[in-house]
């Protein structure tokens, strides 16, 4: 494969992850209030939450510093997809950084923008798109928008259970979005499928401060 078609591969994916998480995360925001919740099947709902922090509602720090590291990310990632394309390692690899790419800049968008373009949703009121009386928070302090929730286990679980006998259970908890599901996945597929593209990089990157080192140690000695 070519370095143009590897581009347009990479490109296309990225753009299809953009376009299905802000179109999921408008629909949502428009149409359900906070915390309403649909069940599709007993293991998958779909649940309108909003956070203000990282993958799977972690709140971390402060909003504007959480929006502004998002930013720096995806600068690099973006840099790092070129570099990863020039280098030729393989589609696999190439591909999941492009969807690591898309799903912060998915997150991103929300935090930038929505708190602007968005009235406040409300446990009693759908938002609004593009209010008259502007949207519920100033720029870079918007929240994003979660709703794939996947209870695989919902249970009350037995009296004589140790702590939490009694208690009710369920996994998998967290409510999650389009972005989040395509960052995990690519670093999953990553650790489990493109070990091999992944050594190489590291392999690369020693190898080029070692030159690095040793140019150093020449200039020294000439100096010298």
């Amino acid at each position: 494969m070519t370095q143009k078609q590897r581009t347009f591969a990479a490109v296309l994916l990225a753009l299809v992850i953009l376009l299905i998480d802000q179109f999921s995360k408008i629909y949502i925001k428009t149409n359900f209030c906070l915390g309403e919740s649909v069940e599709v099947f007993s293991w998958f709902h779909i649940r309108f939450i909003e956070n203000n922090g990282m993958a799977f509602g972690m709140e971390i720090f402060s909003k504007l510093f959480l929006t502004l590291f998002r930013v720096v990310a995806v600068v690099f990632l973006g840099y790092y997809l070129w570099r990863v394309i020039k280098k030729e390692l393989s589609l696999g690899y190439t591909l999941c950084v492009s969807a690591l790419v898309a799903g912060a800049l998915g997150n991103i968008i929300d935090c930038v923008f929505y708190g602007v373009c968005f009235s406040e949703s409300t446990f009693y009121s759908v938002a609004e798109a593009f209010p008259e009386g502007g949207g519920y928070a100033p720029y870079f302090y918007g929240r994003v928008v979660d709703m794939l929730h996947f209870p695989l286990i919902d249970c009350i679980l037995p009296s004589w259970f140790p702590i939490w006998g009694g208690e009710r259970f369920t996994f998998f908890d967290p409510v999650f979005n389009v972005a989040d599901s395509a960052i995990c996945v690519s670093i999953f597929y990553v650790l489990l499928f493109e070990r091999k593209s992944l050594n190489i990089e590291f392999k690369d990157d020693e190898e080029e401060k070692d030159k690095v080192g040793e140019e150093e140690k020449n200039n020294q000695k000439n100096d010298a």
